[in-house]
């Protein structure tokens, strides 16, 4: 019995001994892990600032696996991953931090939207809207609604890009009354290919009514009004849309000279237009009169010297083609050859450039295939901005 008193008084103190040096060591160890993260993130931060992105994520791969607790790590790799389009990785990473229990809520709506950018550029656009929706009622509302919007303009969802744009509008985002515009346009157009012309006209007074000041829902009503032989009121529809988008007349007209000539309100639309050009001399303003004066009981000019006055005021290769077409020359076997090469000269200045992305197309868009901006595109063309 005294042995075994004395043994476990012997022990008290050798096993005190052995805890403070096994405790010693954990807190050397803890003290060494928590110098290398530290640096391993210093170095991942340094090669970024370098530009060595391979180097930057090896490094941040080392601090996580270290600290993988350390949830700026992860979506400073998750970026990474998604600029190098590495989006399934990244997918990865972020759905790794929503899975963690002790992941703060801001944190968690953090890593929500990152996934909902992966599946963005990744081009999952179910996927990348299904996480997206998840975002409502967070500070990344307003974010997530924005790439929703695009989302659906991208799938050319236009009724739920509607619903998205009256949310933002109503929120104080800005004004999206000219995109509700484009919007009903798109759908009136679906609905005129089905031959449903009543529900088309009926979009497109809507847009009228939302935006009266965009040119878009006037011309494509007076197309529809041409199409259905009601000249009469679309000559009237794009005499409303020059009033009330001026900005727009070299796009409307010729619609405009073509629907006054079938609407006998040839001399009323020549006389309006000759007004237009004498403030702003554009050429598809020009060319219309062309044609009105042409088609006038007696023409007060002919054509060449309406485009030789477009060249006493502006100096245009344009015009100068056109003027030339009917002009006799010294010799004129080689006239067909000249006349050549100035058409093939003018044709870049005849098209519409994009003022976003300078995307150039023969035919204006109010939608850019380019960069997606709406309304980007002047009503002029290259050679006259």
């Amino acid at each position: 019995m005294e042995l075994e008193l004395t043994l476990i008084l012997l022990g008290l103190p050798v096993a005190f001994v052995l805890g403070w040096i096994a405790s010693r060591f954990d807190m050397r160890q803890l003290r060494m892990e928590n110098r290398q993260a530290p640096k391993a993130y210093f170095k991942g931060l340094n090669f970024l600032l370098n530009e060595q992105q391979d180097q930057a994520i090896d490094a941040f791969i080392e601090a996580v696996q270290s600290d993988p607790d350390t949830s700026e790590l992860h979506f400073a790799l998750g970026n990474l991953f998604r600029r190098r389009a590495e989006y399934e990785r990244a997918v990865r990473v972020h759905q790794h931090l929503l899975s963690r229990g002790d992941l703060s809520q801001d944190d968690r709506h953090r890593a929500q939207h990152a996934l909902a950018l992966d599946y963005l550029k990744a081009g999952l656009l179910d996927r990348a809207e299904e996480a997206l929706v998840k975002l409502e009622g967070t500070r990344f509302e307003a974010q997530a609604r924005l790439a929703l919007l695009a989302n659906y303009e991208r799938s050319r969802d236009w009724e739920h890009a509607a619903v998205v744009a009256q949310k933002l509008e109503a929120a104080g985002q800005g004004s999206f009354k000219g995109r509700l515009a484009h919007y009903l346009c798109e759908q009136a157009a679906t609905l005129r290919a089905a031959n449903d012309i009543t529900a088309a006209e009926s979009h497109l007074r809507q847009a009228v009514h939302i935006a009266p000041d965009a040119p878009r829902p006037r011309m494509e009503l007076a197309q529809l009004q041409q199409h259905q032989g009601q000249v009469q009121q679309a000559y009237t529809t794009l005499m409303e849309g020059i009033t009330n988008a001026p900005q727009a007349i070299a796009l409307m007209a010729p619609l405009l000279a073509t629907n006054a000539l079938a609407a006998g309100q040839g001399a009323a639309a020549l006389q309006k237009l000759k007004q237009i050009y004498e403030q702003t001399p554009l050429l598809d303003v020009l060319d219309a009169i062309v044609a009105l004066e042409a088609a006038s009981a007696v023409p007060s000019a002919s054509a060449r010297q309406w485009y030789a006055h477009h060249l006493e005021r502006e100096p245009s290769l344009v015009a100068a083609a056109n003027w030339i077409a009917g002009e006799k020359l010294e010799h004129e076997q080689f006239h067909p050859h000249v006349q050549r090469a100035l058409d093939h000269a003018v044709k870049p200045l005849t098209r519409y450039r994009c003022a976003a992305c300078g995307f150039e197309a023969k035919q204006h868009f109010w939608h850019c295939p380019g960069c997606q901006a709406w309304d980007s595109y002047p009503a002029r063309r290259i050679e006259e901005l």
